[in-house]
């Protein structure tokens, strides 16, 4: 079976028990701060079994995109992967084990076809239940093994939270391929047995003292690694002999000229670059860039080491972005996302390659220095700790601190490496933790239904009052009171997707309420799917149960509105002017501009950036038709082409914006918009420019917005044009014949200082001076800034073989200083920059430089005569 039939097989079977298939959310987690990646298939699952959202079905099943850090060094054996695919099935609260252990013994038997002699069950120490399904299910007692928490308990993710026994199906191997000790079995670690399904039993609630008990409705939460699985039915022991990974080994070999089978070495290099390549490419594909924190980093990892085992292969020139074309050949049918990202993953690919070949003679650089140390103190061995920093600061992998160290009769400590690899590991286990905020068992979430699409105003049921001091329910708020009030129904629009929250007024018949923001979470709490209108009450009071008209501000709802459809029309722009690899990254839409950032490796011209706003302002003036879609299945918006957004979590059921018949713009959106692009008024691009490797941003402004602006700028140009006496139209070249006056008289003025910086270096040598034989000159002058002053120690130098220049001068306030010594007694062990230190040191400041050259600056001015009368001490001091 290929990997793609066992996919394809895995998913029909659970539609056809009722499960309905998820497609693979992002790598990165949607909302979720605890996850630094998806690392499991139960994590876009996890707001359902917590009760955050409600599910499109109560059996679900998924394909997802997993990504573990915690392997990353692991990677290089026969199995390890950072990436990889997780079939799993999940039940909210539906069936549990029994059915969860009949489909999975069903799927592999009478699906896969597994040989059940070959086939072993463990199941948690104390879960006679499981046992005795299993047993049912006809599996002989001899191959059940009963394992600890270790092996069979899974959770909580943190330190409290949902957790429960597991169940796992193994497949053995043979004896041939184990420890031959009698009592073998799928707790050993000898590699006879191979761990292909997890089944979690999700029944107990742990809370942060290990108290477990049991939850209302359990849930199923299963995962079976698609790459072990396929190793299994094509008959190989290893992941990297399937045909996931077969094309990307070719391809290494076409580059390297080296082939997988012929040196272990060899192949072990092969292995670390095929698996990192496809990791990286699906990271940079979900939105993943190059950086030094985070998943940033992660992606900077991998792609270094990647880059190093492919130098180390033989390939010596930039690679990795064709292997990215194997894995998007070969994965893209399944992933449509990397074939449409394919130019933009080349391009991040090909900058962070190039960037770590530049510096990688400056790590050699540090190696070696790291190796002189470790040869002037008679050691033979670069400490582990050493080996992590150059790997964990620098990216230098420790194979390659290993090869120079060898070639200069040394070795590394690559224990102690382990074990600060372990260090880190451990910290990173700690900072995935998922650590659930406590929901006060008082508070009633009642589910707000939005009504803002099409009303302004309303009349609704007051559900649930908290006062926001405490976070506390109450039954009544006075006035004065801060508040967070759930209706059972509202127009207010809760900030989400980018969108700012609206704001407004809740009114009853013995109070008022101003609504300053809206949100759909507080306080860190699941708030199911309620509404929270925050504000405060400025008149009465208010009660729960009272009816309350429920007024947005129309106003600051219209401006937010403009500038999300023009974010729209702005996607859509930019993808036809720069390409169809800009997508959204982020933005901000709010009452007074709008912020967009999107994925685009290089600088926007002028040009480009002109015809971006041109175009859509021609969008705006054409004044098309903005219409929406509810209810659509998601497969289906995106297979008619609706853009989503990266790292959004999508449910079955979206809704579709659409501008223009044809369509200029298609997205997936929740937010407000106009009715049609007129509405905007106009669109002025404020701001452009880089936020990060391969980042754009752009802030603009419409409607009420863009008017201010322009305005303001009027406002502006008239004032230039009264104070250069001209008229608007003639202040361009006003101003121009402004600045080359300017330029023509400050090329004279520095023009006199050259020549003033002459005769004053000229009184300067009659001032030389002799300390214990060394020629010394420490003035105070005057001087329009540290250039010229530098200018008149040149001046000095230039007609003095031997001589120490110290000068001071006043700028603003505050003493400068700079300090020259001429070549002769640099090597006599004097040095500007030690000198001019301890100069600006006495009037309150520091500096330096180099030992020819330095400067530094001063607090007190009136120290600055003490500070030069120092000089002789500090030169003989020096010597």
């Amino acid at each position: 079976m290929t990997s793609d039939e066992i996919r394809q097989l895995f998913l029909d079977f659970f539609q056809k028990k009722q499960h309905t298939i998820l497609p693979s959310s992002s790598l990165i987690p949607h909302d979720d701060p605890t996850l630094l990646l998806t690392t499991a298939g139960m994590v876009q699952i996890k707001p359902y079994f917590l009760g955050v959202e409600v599910p499109p079905n109560l059996r679900l099943a998924s394909c997802q995109k997993c990504f573990r850090t915690t392997d990353i060094d692991s990677v290089g054996d026969p199995k390890h992967l950072t990436f990889f695919e997780m079939l799993g099935n999940f039940s909210i609260g539906d069936y549990f084990k029994e059915e969860a252990i009949k489909w999975a013994w069903e799927f592999v038997i009478q699906y896969l076809k597994l040989p059940p002699e070959r086939l072993w069950i463990t199941v948690y120490l104390d879960d006679d239940e499981a046992y005795d399904i299993w047993l049912k299910n006809g599996i002989p007692e001899n191959k059940i093994t009963r394992l600890g928490e270790k092996d069979n308990f899974w959770g909580p993710a943190g330190d409290s939270g949902p957790c429960g026994p597991c169940s796992e199906i193994h497949y053995d191997f043979g004896e041939h391929a184990g420890c031959g000790r009698p009592e073998c079995n799928p707790g050993c670690e000898c590699g006879r047995f191979s761990e292909i399904w997890n089944l979690v039993f999700t029944q107990y609630n742990q809370d942060r003292n290990g108290n477990r008990t049991p939850l209302p409705k359990p849930n199923i939460d299963t995962g079976m690694g698609l790459e072990r699985t396929a190793a299994l039915m094509q008959g190989v022991t290893s992941v990297y002999d399937t045909d996931l990974f077969m094309p990307i080994r070719k391809i290494i070999g076409d580059l390297s000229g080296k082939y997988y089978g012929n040196n272990e070495n060899d192949d072990r290099s092969i292995r670390i670059l095929a698996e990192h390549s496809r990791g990286v490419t699906f990271l940079i594909t979900d939105g993943v860039l190059p950086s030094n924190e985070g998943r940033g980093y992660v992606l900077r990892r991998l792609l270094r080491k990647a880059s190093f085992f492919g130098i180390k292969l033989g390939i010596d020139e930039p690679f990795l972005s064709r292997i990215a074309d194997v894995v998007v050949r070969n994965m893209g049918h399944i992933y449509p996302e990397l074939v449409a990202n394919r130019d933009f993953v080349r391009e991040i690919i090909m900058a962070e390659e190039e960037k770590f070949i530049s510096t990688l003679d400056a790590g050699i650089n540090l190696v070696e220095k790291a190796i002189s140390e470790v040869t002037r103190s008679g050691e033979k061995v670069i400490s582990g700790k050493e080996v992590f920093r150059l790997y964990d600061t620098y990216g230098f992998p420790p194979e390659l601190t290993g090869e120079l160290a060898g070639e200069n009769g040394l070795s590394i400590d690559l224990d102690g490496f382990e074990v600060e690899m372990e260090n880190q590991r451990t910290r990173a286990r700690a900072g995935h933790k998922f650590i659930s905020g406590d929901v006060s068992s008082d508070i009633v979430v009642h589910d707000t239904i939005f009504r803002g699409y099409s009303k302004v105003q309303i009349n609704a049921t007051v559900k649930l009052i908290l006062d926001s001091e405490s976070n506390v329910p109450v039954e009544q708020a006075r006035e004065g009171n801060n508040v967070a009030i759930v209706l059972d129904e509202t127009p207010f629009y809760g900030e989400m997707g980018g969108q700012k929250g609206d704001s407004g007024k809740l009114i009853t018949e013995s109070g008022e309420v101003e609504v300053v923001d809206t949100t759909w979470t507080i306080a860190g709490e699941a708030s199911g799917n309620a509404l929270y209108h925050i504000g405060r009450v400025v008149k009465g009071t208010i009660a729960v149960g009272d009816k309350v008209d429920a007024l947005i501000d129309v106003d600051r709802r219209l401006d937010i509105a403009r500038n999300h459809t023009a974010t729209h029309l702005l996607q859509a722009a930019l993808r036809q002017i720069l390409g169809n690899h800009v997508y959204q990254r982020g933005s901000l839409v709010a009452p007074d501009r709008l912020r967009f950032d999107f994925s685009h490796m290089k600088n926007i011209d002028k040009r480009q950036l002109e015809e971006i706003q041109a175009l859509v302002n021609d969008n705006i003036r054409r004044n098309l038709p903005v219409t929406s879609r509810e209810n659509v299945r998601y497969q289906e918006a995106v297979a008619e082409g609706a853009m989503a957004l990266f790292g959004e979590k999508y449910s079955d059921s979206v809704r579709v914006m659409a501008i223009g018949e044809p369509s200029v713009s298609v997205e997936l959106c929740g937010g407000t918009h106009v009715s049609s692009t007129g509405e905007i008024g106009t669109f002025i691009i404020v701001s452009e420019g880089s936020i990060g490797t391969g980042l754009r941003r752009i802030e603009a402004v419409t409607g009420r917005g863009a008017e201010k602006l322009i305005v303001q700028n009027f406002e502006l140009l008239n004032a230039v044009a009264k104070d250069v006496k001209s008229t608007v139209e003639e202040v361009p070249q006003k101003v121009k014949g402004l600045l080359n006056e300017l330029n023509t008289e400050r090329k004279r003025l520095a023009d006199m200082e050259r020549k003033l910086s002459k005769n004053v270096a000229d009184d300067l040598i009659g001032q030389k001076k002799d300390i214990e034989g060394v020629p010394f000159i420490a003035a105070k002058v005057q001087s329009s800034s540290i250039p010229v002053l530098r200018e008149i120690g040149d001046e000095v130098r230039a007609k003095v073989k031997d001589v120490v220049v110290v000068l001071g001068s006043v700028y603003d306030g505050k003493p400068g200083f700079i300090a020259m010594v001429t070549p002769g007694l640099v090597d006599k062990g004097l040095h500007a920059g030690k000198i001019v230190q301890q100069v600006a040191g006495i009037a309150g400041g520091g500096g330096g430089g180099k030992a020819d050259i330095a400067q530094a600056g001063g607090k007190d001015k009136n120290k600055i005569d003490e500070a030069l009368s120092q000089v002789p001490d500090i030169i003989r001091k020096s010597l």
